[in-house]
């Protein structure tokens, strides 16, 4: 992974506040409201889908009712940060817990989503006691976005699929001076922090998925095998890499 540098040959990374342009929100609104709609559904009910009523409510709400400068507030009242990794710019969220002996913990949000997912994450994780936990329980947090997603750059090239991005985060969690942590996700995310185990980056220490993948694989059956199918040259087998890679584990 390339790695952007200061004069001082230290990975920059760069504080970073979110100021959106009134001009756009207002574009976006506008282009809510100019919604072309369908004609209603047949039926009373949400047999032929999504009812036009309750969209119509729902497009309604985020043109007119929504408030992103509170969204926007509650994201600055974080400490944000952009850092280039391998061309990309990166934006993180980073709350250190006021709790000596913090374990660091990497958290990926999922698709369609952002860092906005983990807000509500961060009192209860950075600072348990003041949420009836115990201070051994405390977590040192970095939620960074995606690539392409939220604050973050968007590639230029091909090729950043989750193994890329678990680079990536891992090139994050050694510029901010992680020697051990562990990392967190779901959704998409869970796909990110599955490679991350895989590729076993020295100082992760350990993952949690809430989402498990499952990949189709063609396997060719052994000629004598008894499972294989008489009259077939090869089986289709559902595998979970996570799953797997847990069982063996101590």
């Amino acid at each position: 992974m390339s790695v952007t540098e200061n004069s001082a040959g230290a990975a920059v990374i760069r504080p970073f506040t979110v100021e959106i342009p009134e001009a756009d929100i207002e574009a976006l609104r506008a282009r809510v409201a100019a919604t072309c709609w369908p004609s209603k559904e047949l039926v009373d009910d949400a047999s032929q889908g999504v009812q036009q009523a309750m969209l119509q409510e729902l497009a309604r709400y985020w043109a007119a009712d929504y408030d992103w400068r509170r969204c926007e507030a509650e994201l600055n009242a974080l400490p944000q940060y952009k850092t280039e990794i391998d061309g990309v710019d990166i934006h993180f969220i980073h709350v250190k817990s006021p709790h000596e002996n913090a374990l660091p913990l990497i958290i990926t949000h999922g698709w369609p989503g952002s860092v906005i997912e983990m807000l509500g994450l961060v009192g209860p994780l950075t600072d348990p006691t003041a949420h009836g936990g115990q201070a051994e329980a405390a977590f040192d947090l970095v939620i960074p976005s995606i690539p392409g997603y939220g604050f973050s750059g968007q590639p230029k090239e091909t090729g950043w699929d989750p193994g890329r991005i678990a680079q990536a985060w891992a090139e994050l969690m050694r510029r901010l001076g992680y020697t051990r942590y562990v990392a967190q996700g779901g959704d998409q995310g869970a796909s990110i922090t599955d490679a991350m185990a895989r590729q076993a980056p020295e100082g992760l220490a350990g993952i949690h998925l809430n989402l498990l993948t499952f990949f189709p694989t063609r396997e060719r059956t052994p000629r004598h095998s008894r499972r294989s199918p008489p009259s077939s040259s090869g089986v289709i087998s559902l595998r979970c890499p996570s799953t797997h890679r847990r069982s063996a584990s101590p």
